[in-house]
């Protein structure tokens, strides 16, 4: 960025530009390393020294060896260039290890920050975020924000220095030639200028290409099962070759922008040695001038041309990374759709009782849930909830879990809103089976155990032995220590789901949440979970969400939802005798 628009921006303060985020950036993540920095540009500095040392040089070797014909002074010379070179090799070794390991630490640091920020957000967040861009800012963008300090620090230190040096060098040897050379640098401002807009635009829609190819090979990758059941491989792959060759396309024209540096410098400093080299002929010849001078002047400015290069594709490299800079703050500045009160307190749920006190939820303005949803789930008790699709039930299970906050009435826990305790204490006295059911990538016994970290591995088989899982676990080549693969992959259906039950089992939480818990079970094995379900459920509250009445017969309590509101409520014996909306469900679904 030229000089004079980044002080615009500093004075401004706009927040939307880029030295508004770069102030944010050095201020988050560099003030944590300020010696480290101190030592790293004193090496710098001495790089820098040493490349000006250089140039310096030249005007005695030209003048004292071979004007001069001095011989003792070769043996000096040829030493300190030498000792220059040493120093220098010394210093970037130096310089380069410091800043490699702080530059890990920032992208490190980041990837925490992003992790804990999308980690204690509501469901409401990840529903509206996709995967791939999720993925995405947490590689890409973290790594975007050290690449702009270390682009930062490494050009101010080693280019910006040198770059000083060695225009000092230039001024020294002769002020006159050192003006002709420096009229060229007004057109590589205004020339850099043009091609750091362009860049902005560029590194954007980059960006969102890349984010389109993590979401397309994740979709592949976790619905290849539907993928080949529905021959969609050749739409998977139109998709991807289309997002591929979008990136292409746009790091194509980036590494346009990026070159088009080299040939607007090359020019200008190309017309600047060769005015010099006009002048400096001139001055030696007709004006009798200094030639070491003359040398060592243009040994400086020959010099002086790659750090000024350097800098100039720094602006560029630099909008490139602010992009991702960013879109990274984006993320981290977004509030938290679920927010636990500073005077949170610890749940206490020594009886277990619920009550939904007229709830309304939406999950969008046109997206009635629920609509003045009123019931209790007595402590110690079986509540069922059925009813058509559509009708809320699983919604029931999410605002109680808080993975959303209602949006009018409470949530009481032994008379306790669950939006004023802690969200932590919340979900350990709760313990969930989904339908859908997820494993993580790992041994079944850390599956199980992810129920309760601290439990026992004779609680961990105990819990597997209750929920029906132990036959096949035995039978797996190490047993509770087999990888099952990412999701469950190696193990089938049914197998997942007695892993997920185990897993609630050994949590021992007051209430426990059942959503169809049994659906990918054969008969037998049905039976036998039902029986260890029976067992876990006794003496706690259990919300049981069931599509086939037959599994909630026995339900101390059944609410029947209908368009997001408690219809009915009683026995199977009370609400059939009735003969309303359950019995019109049950006599659908048993074709009575």
């Amino acid at each position: 960025m030229p000089l004079l628009r980044l002080l615009t921006q500093w004075l401004l303060k706009d927040p939307e530009s880029s030295m508004s985020l770069i102030r944010r950036l050095l201020a988050e993540n560099a003030r944590r390393y300020v010696w480290q920095y101190v030592i790293a540009f004193s090496l710098m500095g001495l790089v820098a020294a040493a490349t000006a040392g250089s140039a310096w040089i030249m005007r005695d070797i030209i003048n004292e060896i071979f004007i001069e014909k001095r011989e003792n002074m070769v043996y000096v010379i040829a030493a300190f260039v030498v000792t220059l070179y040493i120093v220098k090799g010394a210093a970037t070794y130096g310089q380069n290890v410091i800043m490699a390991r702080i530059g890990n630490n920032i992208v490190a640091t980041n990837q925490r920050r992003l992790f804990e920020h999308v980690l204690v957000q509501g469901m409401d967040f990840i529903d509206r975020h996709a995967l791939g861009d999720l993925s995405t800012r947490m590689s890409h963008n973290a790594s975007a924000a050290r690449n702009v300090i270390d682009l930062i620090v490494v050009s101010l230190g080693r280019d910006l220095l040198s770059l000083i040096s060695l225009l000092f060098v230039v001024i020294y040897m002769d002020q006159a030639m050192a003006s002709l050379a420096l009229l060229v640098s007004g057109p590589a401002i205004i020339g850099v200028s043009a091609l750091i807009r362009k860049t902005r635009k560029v590194a954007k829609a980059q960006f969102i290409s890349i984010t389109q190819i993590v979401s397309t090979m994740q979709e592949t990758v976790l619905g290849a099962r539907v993928v080949k059941a529905f021959t969609a491989e050749n739409l998977m792959r139109k998709r991807m070759h289309k997002t591929i060759k979008d990136v292409e396309r746009q790091s194509n024209r980036m590494g346009l922008l990026r070159a088009r540096t080299s040939p607007l410098m090359e020019t200008l400093g190309g017309l600047a040695v060769g005015l010099v080299i006009l002048w400096g002929g001139y001055s030696v010849i007709e004006r009798g001038s200094d030639p070491g001078a003359f040398f060592a002047f243009l040994t400086a400015l020959l010099m002086a041309y790659e750090p000024a290069k350097r800098l100039a594709r720094m602006n560029v490299q630099l909008e490139k990374g602010m992009v991702g800079v960013k879109i990274m703050y984006d993320l981290l500045d977004m509030d938290l759709t679920i927010r636990e009160k500073e005077d949170a307190k610890p749940l206490d749920a020594s009886k277990g009782e619920v009550r939904f006190d007229h709830v309304f939820f939406g999950y969008g303005d046109d997206q009635k849930a629920l609509d003045d949803l009123d019931f209790v789930a007595e402590a110690g008790e079986t509540t069922a909830l059925v009813g058509a699709s559509g009708t809320g039930k699983s919604t029931v299970l999410a605002l109680l879990e808080r993975f959303y906050d209602v949006n009018d009435g409470a949530i009481l826990i032994d008379g306790q809103d669950i939006r004023d305790v802690t969200i932590e204490s919340l979900r350990k006295n709760i313990a969930l089976v989904t339908q859908d059911t997820f494993l993580f990538d790992g041994t079944v016994r850390e599956n199980i155990r992810h129920g309760r970290p601290d439990a026992s591995d004779e609680e961990i088989i105990q819990a597997a032995r209750d929920a029906n899982a132990e036959k096949f676990i035995l039978d797996l080549a190490k047993g509770y220590d087999e990888p099952i693969g990412e999701n469950g992959g190696r193990l089938s259906g049914g197998q997942r789901q007695r892993i997920a039950i185990a897993r609630a089992m050994v949590r021992n939480s007051p209430i426990l949440l059942l959503d169809e818990a049994t659906s990918a079970l054969d008969a037998e094995s049905e039976a036998k979970i039902q029986a260890a379900l029976e067992r876990l459920m006794k003496n706690r509250t259990t919300i049981v969400i069931a599509h086939r009445l037959s599994t909630v017969r026995n339900a101390d309590k059944i609410i029947v939802m209908d368009h997001g509101r408690c219809a009915e409520e009683g026995s199977h014996k009370e609400l059939m005798e009735k003969g309303a909306l359950y019995h019109r469900l049950h006599d659908l679904q048993f074709k009575v």
